[in-house]
Parts: structure tokens; C-alpha cells; sequence
């Protein structure tokens, strides 16, 4: 998203609302959004290497507390 964000399609558009609509786009399209009511609660990262290992690991928020996360990590190798 933040490439998205950081790249409107209509930069008039974009300077009309500048005031209003960048500090508004920046939060949503942050890594870790934190807002009232909407935020981020899953990071998942996935690894491929050049032999087909895969590492895929998911971090998962708990019960919407953001001090407490559950990691899960899952190793395999893709059929070729």
C-alpha cells in the first residue's frame, strides 16, 4: 500500500486535499498501522530460496492487544 499511497495517479487531485488527505494516506499506509477502531493485527512474511525451501512465518495480534502477538513459523520444500 505504501507504494500505492506514495504514488497517487493524479497529482492535482492529490494537491487539492494536501492538507487533509496526506496525513490521513501516511497512517493507513504505514507497515504497522495503529488507529482507533482499524489497525494492523497480522504481519506474514514468506521465504523462497533457490532450492525450494520455504520458511513461512505469521505473526498474529491476541485478542486485539497490541503487546501480545503469536508467532507461528512452517518449514517446507516445493515439489518441483
Amino acid at each position: 500500500f505504501t507504494t500505492f499511497f506514495s504514488q497517487l495517479p493524479d497529482p492535482a487531485i492529490e494537491d487539492q486535499g494536501k492538507d487533509y488527505i496526506r496525513p490521513i494516506l501516511n497512517q493507513y499506509a504505514a507497515l504497522c498501522v495503529r488507529c482507533p477502531g482499524y489497525g494492523t493485527r497480522t504481519n506474514t512474511v514468506v521465504l523462497i530460496d533457490s532450492e525450494g525451501h520455504v520458511t513461512f512465518t505469521e505473526r498474529n495480534m491476541i485478542n486485539a492487544d497490541v503487546n501480545q502477538w503469536k508467532t507461528s513459523t512452517y518449514e517446507f520444500k516445493l515439489h518441483s
